[in-house]
């Protein structure tokens, strides 16, 4: 009776350890912005060639990632890099409005899911800043590579800066 007393007070615990680890939630939020976009004149461009590869690549590098949610803004160029994602992973696009990012840091807060955030050169690195509370450069507008990864663990944040080129050859 004992021993089954001691199992019992011991699965109970382990059982507490599983649950306080999932209540803690740790997640992971990866920032990019959206790929190579066309070179025209028009506010909503599409995705040059290279932008569709490059979002292909993301695709595939996020495969084994445990994303659960996938935010875009609604621009063409946006949902198209996010879109092999998507696919891929068999998830909808939750679109936002890169205006009033204050409401997508309050939505990602409270999922506390990982998930992929696709935006725009001179609103990620604001994105970013916004769920660190920490620094972050500003991106210029050529730029493509850059992708900011915060991770949420143990109430602890993270950020980590990484190049595209160097994850996805």
């Amino acid at each position: 009776m004992l021993k089954r007393l001691g199992l019992l007070l011991i699965i109970c615990t382990l059982a507490g350890n599983v649950l306080a680890g999932t209540a803690d939630n740790d997640y992971t939020l990866y920032l990019v912005r959206h790929a190579e976009k066309q070179a025209d004149s028009s506010r909503d461009p599409a995705l040059t060639e290279t932008g569709k590869e490059r979002s292909q690549k993301l695709a595939n590098w996020f495969r084994d990632k445990t994303i659960t949610d996938i935010w875009s803004s609604d621009y063409v160029r946006t949902r198209d890099t996010a879109g092999p994602s998507a696919s891929q992973l068999g998830l909808q696009l939750n679109i936002y409005d890169p205006a009033n990012q204050s409401v997508l840091v309050r939505q990602l807060s409270e999922r506390r899911h990982n998930a992929l955030i696709v935006g725009h050169s001179n609103t990620i690195p604001e994105l970013a800043r916004l769920l660190c509370n920490c620094s972050i450069a500003d991106m210029e507008e050529s730029e493509y590579e850059r992708m900011i990864v915060i991770t949420i663990s143990k109430g602890e944040t993270r950020v980590e800066t990484l190049m595209q080129s160097r994850l996805m050859p």
